[in-house]
């Protein structure tokens, strides 16, 4: 099956036991109940994913095991380390199991550092060396860095870099994106649900979401519904989802993510410490937020 670049993906959860154990029972049981519904593919080692508390052992065990129970869904790794040997090296392990693509993240703990030179230098290097193709990550509420417009169209040349993850939210500078690789064989998803349908209008392949871990059904049908045509429907699912999508992101963040996903049959398990879990008040919270959007949710495994 060839690679799809396009719909919807979650950048899965990772669920954890209580003392902190990786639950890879959990894992699969999530994917084989996203595979009954119309996501396109999976992001593993997603900022969702809690990738920054993953050892490299437990890294390449998800997608080993998302390469496995994807149903032959496109693959994307978040294989993205602060060196280019770090991220050439790790991204190729990744392919050696299955992934068929790699999502990386910007280098970032040198922030102020990181020029477009300095990202161009990176990318180009990384690219040229790994065996699968690659994707921008751009997602500057966490890394501080943000891709311009004019790098983003500079890279879009490149032969091995296929697309962008963009989590920013701006509206604007997502319209600059699309300006800037008109004309490239180029893919762009939006990272965030708050912008799915804007950026959808403004030529965006599909959505890489959070939401969509927890509301697979929902985010898909802004999708279908956006590319048959059927805009009125897809607007009202998006502004239905837009209070869910902030509970799980900005409001309650990792933590509210994964209990939405308890509440709805998934196995949300616990957060990686140094993340807290909710208090009995937020839990309260979003089963309200869930309540009043009419969540369908997806028929048990």
């Amino acid at each position: 099956m060839a690679m799809n670049l396009s719909g919807i993906l979650p950048p899965m959860i990772t669920p954890f036991k209580q003392n902190g154990d990786m639950d890879y029972e959990a894992f699969v049981f999530n994917m084989e109940k996203w595979n009954q519904t119309g996501l396109s593919g999976y992001v593993v080692l997603g900022s969702n994913s809690e990738t920054a508390f993953l050892n490299e052992e437990e890294k390449l065990k998800l997608v080993e095991l998302a390469v496995k129970h994807s149903g032959c869904r496109t693959i994307m790794a978040g294989t993205g380390m602060e060196t280019p040997r770090d991220t050439i090296e790790l991204t190729n392990k990744a392919a050696a199991l299955g992934a068929d693509c790699a999502l990386l993240l910007t280098p970032c703990y040198y922030n102020t550092a990181m020029t477009s030179a300095a990202l161009y230098e990176y990318f180009a290097e990384v690219a040229d060396k790994c065996k699968i193709p690659i994707l921008l990550y751009n997602v500057t509420k966490f890394t501080k860095v943000n891709i311009s417009p004019d790098l983003f169209g500079k890279l879009a040349k490149h032969p091995n870099i296929v697309g962008a993850k963009d989590s920013n939210g701006d509206v604007p500078q997502f319209a600059s994106y699309m300006r800037a690789i008109a004309g490239e064989d180029f893919k762009i998803f939006v990272g965030t649900a708050a912008a799915l349908y804007p950026a959808l209008t403004l030529g965006a392949v599909g959505g890489i979401l959070a939401l969509a871990n927890c509301c697979p059904v929902e985010s898909v049908e802004v999708y279908d519904e956006f590319k048959e045509g059927n805009l009125n429907t897809a607007l009202e699912i998006y502004q239905r989802m837009f209070p869910i999508n902030t509970a799980v992101t900005a409001t309650y963040g990792i933590a509210g993510l994964k209990h939405a996903c308890s509440l709805l049959g998934f196995q949300g398990g616990y957060v990686r410490r140094p993340l807290l879990e909710l208090n009995e008040k937020d839990k309260e919270a979003i089963k309200a937020i869930l309540e009043k959007a009419g969540i369908r949710g997806v028929a048990r495994a």
